[in-house]
Parts: C-alpha cells; structure tokens; sequence
C-alpha cells in the first residue's frame, strides 16, 4: 500500500508540472498550441529531467582559468598590460598541470573564492583540516600561515548556468523537483520490498524511504540550481543538527552551503546593463566575470574603480520577486517529507523569512545598514567596514570597497593568542550591536567576518540581514540573560513571559527545560575570568533539552528572537571553532553597569566603548 502511495504522489508532482505550463501559458488562451510546444519543450527538458534527476542533463562548466581570459579591460590605456603577473602566471600553470583535485583558496570579500587545484600529496595535510569547510563552505589562507582543507563530504565543482528568472521557470522547476523526488521515494520503496530496509543503527533515512541519499542530493541540488530564497531556506536549514533534521538531508545540504551555480557571462551583462544602465562599463577600470562568490541571493565579482578594488555584488535575476512564491513551494516540499516539527512552528518561520528575505534582496537598504555601520563603529578598535561605491550601486547592485582576510573559522589554525582576541572581539561586538546599537547584523556566516592579521583587524562585510530591536525588547533580553548568567530561575520565568517565549500555561516539563535551557547558554557569563568555549557541551545540551521544548511548547518564540538567536549561536559556534578563551562575564557586566533601562523613546543611542 505504501508503494502506491507514494506512485500516488509521482503521479502528482508530475501533473503540477503540466498545470503550471497550462496555468502560466497565454498560448493555451489563444489556442496557438503550436507556439506553446516550442516555447516550453526545452524548459521542460531542462528544468524537470535536471531538477527531478530522472536524467543527469548537461551543465556547462567552468572551463579552465585561461590568461586573463576573465577580466576585461574597458580603458584603452597604454599602461593597461593585458598579460598575467608571474605569480598569475606560475598559479595557472600549476592549475593545468595538476592532478584535478579541487579545493577553494584565499579567501577575501567574497565568501567563496576561486578554486585551485592541489596535488596527491598535499591530500594528507589537508584532511586535518576538514572540519573547517563547516559554515562558510569556503576557506581561506593568511600569508603567514599554509592553509587548506579538504573535506571527506561530496564537493561540488562550480557551474555556470542560467538562474530559472521567470515565474514560469522557477514554478516549472518545484514542480520538476516535486516529481523528482516521489519517484525517488518509488525507486527506493522498491528497493526495500527486493533488498529490505536498512537498520535504524545503519542510517537514520531508515524509517522514511523519502529520505534516502539520493533524494537528499537531488533536493540540494536543485536548491543550488534554483538558487534564490529556496537555496537561502536550504541554507537555514543546514546548520541544525540531527535532532531537528535528519543525517541524510544534513549531509546532502552541506552541498548547499559551498555556494550555488552562478550565472553565465551572457546573463550577467543582461542584469548590469538593466541595472546600471549599458554605460556601466565606463565607470570601471576592469570587471572579473569569474565570481569570487556565489551565494543564494546574488554572486559576487571583483573590479576596479579610479585605482581602488571593487567587490560588486549583484542579485540573481528574477530573486526578488519570487520569495513569495519560493517559500510557498519550498513549505510544500517540507510538508510533503514531515521534516519539521510541529514544535517549530513553521507558519510563523516563514511569514519571519519572507519578512527577512525581502529586506536582504533590496540592496539599496544594504548600502544604508552598511554606512549606519561604518559610522557606529568609525571609533570601534579592531572592526572595519568597508565603504559602499555610490554611483555603482542600484536595489540589485551593491558595489564596495574590496578588503581581504581570513574567515573566522580559519583563525583556529593561529596561535592561541590570536584565537582569544579574536573571540573576545566578536563576543564584544555581538553584545555592543544589541545593547548598545539595538542594530545588529544577523548573518552569522563566518565568512562575513575577515580576520586580517597584519592589522589586527576583523573587516565586517554583507550588511543585508541587518535590523533594529525596540528598546522594550532589548531591556527585558537583558534581564533575562543576566539572570541566566546568576542562574535565577524565577526572573528567567518572568522574562520570558513578558518577552512571548512563555503563555504561563506551560506544564511543568516544559518550564524546567527552558530554564535549563537558558542556564546553558548562560553559562560563558556566568563566572568571572576566561571561559574555554572548546571544551564547553553547550550546542549537545541545547540540542538535548531542544527535543522536550518541540513537544512540549504552547507558542512560537518572538519574531526578534527567529534573527536574534541565530547571531548568537553564530558568535558561541565561531568561539567553540577557533579554540578561543573569551572573558565573557566581564564583557557583558561591562555593558549592564552602563545599561540604561528606560520606555521607547528614550536614551535612542546608548553611550557605549569598545576596545
């Protein structure tokens, strides 16, 4: 019965896809069924067979970095030479001529840069480091150190392919991927009748023939395709552990995070001559159509600008307008596998991630949250932002000072002296962003933290998941950490009722792991001098104290907290990564003897120092 069942759902997601050609056809209205044959037969071919992975399709790749072959020069000046540096030069030669293993190298404004290619015997040096590709899906080297990685995982090459930009191709594509991935679940429910399940000790997948590896790989890699708010959901999703997502969906979705498929040069001029209008090229010296990153919302290429370097981030066609609707499909998806628990309240999830997802696709907000940055911290010690390059940025465009560094996860192969430092000033600047700015950049990703060692700098970089918290908010967050901290479980309680983490009609079992809960993460504050993250369980005991509050909880937390918390879990996790012992009593006492508690309205811009 379950093997019909699921042939039930393939039938159906087959049929999503011939309604969504005959819903979003104006060929059909005017019976010119000829026009709509030829018109749709090679989206079709494309998006549904390649999606679904009922066959492989054909993707273009990169092909091998040819001598300047990607930089054009848009100044006929004679001092313009368009031959490679020796250093290029002597890279690329040892590019072609290698043994085609791939791993990313330096890593600067952008979060995945380009990849270089390293021989056999530089494998077993690089396996030490594999944990290290967990976050960013990037790595990066400071001159000072010999550093790369390479991950046990499946790593995808870079691909160039055309993002699906119309309502049409991108419902074309859910639809290709729903069908996809019932006739995953009938391939391995046949499997199972022959061959028999896999035990529970084997794989977690062994309860649900959905969740079988190749579904996982089909889903990521679609998601990688279709980019847009499907890959930055996907994204979300990846860094939960196994007591919210299963291993299979974990493993397939690490894929996700090393970046998504970028678009082909042809496409590329179509949204700069859109946005910038056809003369954009006047206002630069040079442009790298090779991105130096590719992520769920936009790719990020080098340029140069009146002798100063350039990062250009430009949106993904066809991504603003299609959140609505990529959410919608993607809850579709997850209702469809029973991924999520009803604990977490997933309705409330995504009204938060359209909210959120629009604000980051408006990269005119960015520009402004990213100068509102740089001013607030113009006097800060050991932070940089960069500047934003006016008349070549647009709402899809946002054009910035280029910096370089190290991804803060990279810094754990420093000494241990830098690794406290560097610690310590995210965990400062994570506290001053909240109770001092109440304007916080909410993207934890490590790569937007760059570590340059020669100033002893963190240059700050993607200002687009940037927000405000009220002031009522912020005061009683305080009040509740500092009780988490003095493990004062009656205020804990109060707190969390006045903040909505609590409805009062929680059962007992309930109340004692939230209280729980929060003595965890209060832990690092809760004691004076320097608290060893490393050696610390804390993401463990969350996790297990997670699976009581799943079941037992009454209401969604507040939507402050769906942004908030994933920039503090971000700071804790950079912390346990790089080894760092960080002083965290101190830095938050230091903030609540200056805290000023007061209505909406007053003390708009608390005083406050770093150093």
């Amino acid at each position: 019965m379950s093997s019909f069942n699921h042939l039930g759902r393939l039938v159906s997601g087959l049929s999503l896809v011939a309604k969504e050609i005959a819903k979003r056809s104006k060929a059909l209205e005017t019976g010119d069924f000829e026009t709509l044959i030829a018109s749709t037969a090679k989206k079709v071919v494309v998006s549904v067979t390649d999606l679904s992975g009922l066959t492989k399709g054909k993707v273009r790749e990169f092909s091998p970095p040819r001598l300047n072959g990607s930089v054009a020069y848009f100044n006929n000046s004679p001092d313009l030479v368009a031959e490679p540096t020796p250093a290029e030069s002597q890279l690329r030669n040892e590019s072609s001529a290698s043994d085609g293993v791939v791993t990313p190298s330096v890593s600067v404004q952008g979060k995945v840069l380009e990849e270089d290619r390293i021989t056999k015997e530089e494998i077993g040096d690089l396996d030490r480091d594999n944990e290290g590709n967990a976050g960013a899906g990037g790595v990066a080297v400071s001159p000072a150190e010999t550093v790369a990685a390479a991950t046990v995982l499946k790593r995808r090459k870079p691909r160039e392919r055309r993002v699906p930009s119309s309502p049409f191709t991108r419902a074309l594509g859910f639809a290709g991927l729903g069908a996809g991935l019932a006739w995953g679940t009938v391939q391995e429910s046949a499997k199972r009748l022959v061959f028999g399940a896999p035990s529970s000790q084997e794989k977690q997948s062994a309860y649900s023939p959905y969740l079988s590896d190749k579904n996982a790989e089909r889903l990521a890699l679609a998601l990688c395709r279709m980019r847009g708010a499907a890959l930055k959901l996907g994204q979300m999703l990846s860094i939960q552990d196994e007591s919210l997502v299963p291993a299979p969906i974990l493993a397939a979705l690490d894929i996700v995070r090393q970046g998504a498929d970028v678009m082909p040069r042809s496409q590329l001029n179509q949204v700069l001559d859109a946005e910038l209008g056809a003369d954009w090229s006047i206002k630069l010296t040079s442009f790298d159509y090779e991105p130096i990153a590719a992520a769920s919302i936009g790719q990020v290429h080098k340029a140069t600008k009146d002798g100063m370097e350039v990062a250009m981030k430009i949106q993904y066609p066809g991504v603003a307008d299609s959140i609505e609707s990529d959410i919608e499909n993607v809850k579709l998806l997850l209702d469809y596998t029973n991924l999520i628990p009803k604990g977490l309240f997933l309705d409330r999830a995504i009204k938060v991630a359209k909210v959120e997802l629009s604000r980051e696709c408006d990269y005119e907000l960015e520009a402004t949250n990213q100068k509102r940055f740089r001013s607030l911290l113009s006097d800060a010690k050991g932070f940089y932002v960069p500047l934003v390059v006016d008349d070549l940025s647009c709402k899809r465009v946002l054009s910035t000072e280029f910096v370089s560094g190290i991804p803060i996860d990279k810094v754990a192969l420093l000494n241990q002296e830098t690794r406290n430092y560097v610690g310590r000033k995210l965990l400062e600047l994570t506290l001053m962003e909240l109770f001092v700015f109440r304007f916080m950049q909410t993207d934890p990703n490590w790569s937007n933290f760059l570590y340059e060692e020669a100033t002893n700098t963190i240059n700050l970089i993607d200002f687009g998941a940037a927000r405000d918290y009220p002031k009522r908010f912020v005061d009683d967050y305080l009040r509740m950490v500092v009780a988490c901290a003095n493990g004062e479980r009656d205020v804990v309680i109060e707190m969390s009722k006045r903040l909505g983490f609590l409805t009062g009609e929680e059962s007992e079992a309930m109340l004692d792991a939230h209280v729980q809960a929060g003595f965890v993460v209060g832990l690092p504050f809760s004691n004076s001098g320097g608290y060893d993250f490393q050696s610390s369980n804390i993401t463990h005991s969350v996790s297990s104290l997670g699976a009581t509050m799943l079941r037992h909880r009454l209401t969604p937390p507040p939507d402050e907290v769906y942004s908030l918390h994933r920039k503090l879990s971000g700071a804790f996790l950079a912390c346990i990564k790089i080894g760092a012992v960080v002083p965290c009593r101190e830095l938050l006492l230091e903030v609540y003897k200056d805290y000023q508690f007061g209505e909406d309205g007053e003390n708009e811009m608390l005083s406050g120092s770093i150093s």
